[in-house]
Order: C-alpha cells, then sequence, then structure tokens
C-alpha cells in the first residue's frame, strides 16, 4: 500500500495551491489530501485567523496524520513546510518533502528580502492580534515572480488574510519566548527532502541548506526555479524529484 500523502499550503494561501501539483502523486496511486489551514477556508471570514499559532496549524495537521490508515507522507510549501516539520513532532508520518520552507526556531534567513519581510510586519502596529493582508506586490515580486502573466490574477484573487500570531511566530521567532518553531533536539521526526528554487528570495537556498542541515534531510537546488514550487513552470520537475525521493524511501524501508 503506497503512503497518503497530505499536503500543506503556505502563508495567505489554500488547499488549492496544489490542485495542480498533485496531479502525479495520485496517478502514482497516492491519496492526496490538501486541506485549507484553520481560518483559511474559501468561506470563512477573514477575521477567522485571528490568534491563530503556528501550534494550532501543526496541531491540526497532525491529527489529520493520526486519523490516515497508516503514516502518511506530508509535503509543505513555505510556512506549511514549517507547518509539516512540527506535525512530524505530534505524530508518525512516513516522510517530509518541504518546499521552499520557512525555518525553524533558531534558523536565521539570509536574504535581504526574508529581513525587510520580518521588519515590515512591525510597521502594521500589534500584527501579531490582526488578521493580515496578503500584499500582492510582494507576492508579485518574490513568489508568482515565474509564473505567466494570465496565471497570476486567479492566484492573487484566492489570497486569504493570515494570522499575524502565526507570521510572528514564525519571521520573528528571535523575539518569541515561548520558542513555538522549535523542534528540539529531534530533527524532522522522519526522512526529510527539502526543495528549493535556485532564484528563490523568499527562502533562498542558502536558507533552505541550514533548515536542511538543522534536520538532517536532503536537500536539492532547482535550478531556474523561484518560490512557487507547486506551480510555476518546471513544477513537474519538483514533483518528480519528491516522487522519486518517496519511492527509493519506500524500498529502503521494505
Amino acid at each position: 500500500m503506497v503512503a497518503p500523502i497530505i499536503m500543506v499550503h503556505g502563508a495567505f494561501c489554500g488547499g488549492w495551491t496544489f490542485e495542480t501539483f498533485a496531479g502525479p502523486f495520485r496517478a502514482a496511486g497516492h491519496t492526496v489530501l490538501t486541506p485549507d489551514l484553520r481560518g483559511h477556508g474559501a468561506g470563512e471570514p477573514g477575521q477567522a485567523v485571528v490568534g491563530v499559532s503556528m501550534l494550532d496549524y501543526a496541531r491540526d495537521i497532525a491529527a489529520l496524520a493520526e486519523a490516515q490508515p497508516e503514516p502518511p507522507v506530508l509535503i509543505g510549501h513555505s510556512m506549511g513546510g514549517l507547518v509539516c516539520l512540527m506535525a512530524a513532532q505530534r505524530a508518525p508520518v512516513a516522510g517530509l518533502v518541504l518546499l521552499a520552507p520557512s525555518p525553524p526556531w533558531g534558523v536565521a534567513g539570509w536574504s535581504v528580502e526574508e529581513g525587510v519581510t520580518a521588519f515590515g510586519l512591525h510597521l502594521l502596529g500589534p500584527f501579531w492580534s490582526q488578521a493580515v493582508a496578503p500584499d500582492l506586490n510582494l507576492m508579485l515580486g518574490y513568489s508568482l515572480d515565474r509564473m505567466p502573466e494570465g496565471a497570476r490574477r486567479p492566484i492573487l484573487e484566492r489570497l486569504r488574510p493570515e494570522s499575524g500570531r502565526a507570521l510572528w511566530e514564525t519571521l520573528n521567532w528571535w523575539l518569541d519566548p515561548m520558542m513555538t518553531t522549535s523542534l528540539g533536539a529531534s530533527g524532522a521526526g522522519a526522512p526529510a527532502l527539502v526543495l528549493v528554487g535556485e532564484r528563490d528570495v523568499v527562502h533562498p537556498p542558502a536558507t533552505a541548506r541550514q533548515t536542511a542541515a538543522r534536520i538532517g534531510a536532503e536537500v536539492s537546488i532547482l535550478p531556474e526555479m523561484s518560490h512557487w514550487l507547486p506551480g510555476e513552470p518546471g513544477w513537474e520537475g519538483a514533483a518528480g524529484q519528491a516522487l522519486a525521493w518517496m519511492s527509493a524511501q519506500a524500498r529502503q524501508e521494505a
């Protein structure tokens, strides 16, 4: 039996992130779940994410993982990658595939854009108690920069407010006395693969390598790719690498 897969989206997004990306995994025989994180459903009010913590996201995904007939593989994009890492501390999983993941507590970003984003949140005032609206210009410039013109608008129209608390816990972890996104000494808790685009400035290769080293994961740099790994041109290669790695892990365990 092939392992089920839970795909976890990043900040401001929803399970729709993986509408195309999930295809090859389903074709390979995997059951693929693409849940909306708490407060991110299309019909939910924008204020639904107020006060929601990264721990809430992680516990929700851990509960979903435990409800599967066997330990699933977690595939997470950006902030969703960090959610997957935290969920794997709380439920048995077969493996982790992290697409340009946000780094855990203690791993500092390496790009100017990472620093500007973390600092920029403070201009919103007490953003940790707010629902933070997506910055469409940042999305276009940093995340969707390699997406075809006609494919960008439908994504922007589906973006949701994000929990300011979760953003603070992720981007300003050094100010978090609770060390919310810390993984302790346990690392990933399962075999892990980190994939990152060569041109990614949201979580660039240098940051991805640090994250991979922190959790004992394999890392692969995808030439010419940026941050929107589940959908930008070349996504098929990212999916193919993930499937090949998962197959290799399954053979080792057999």
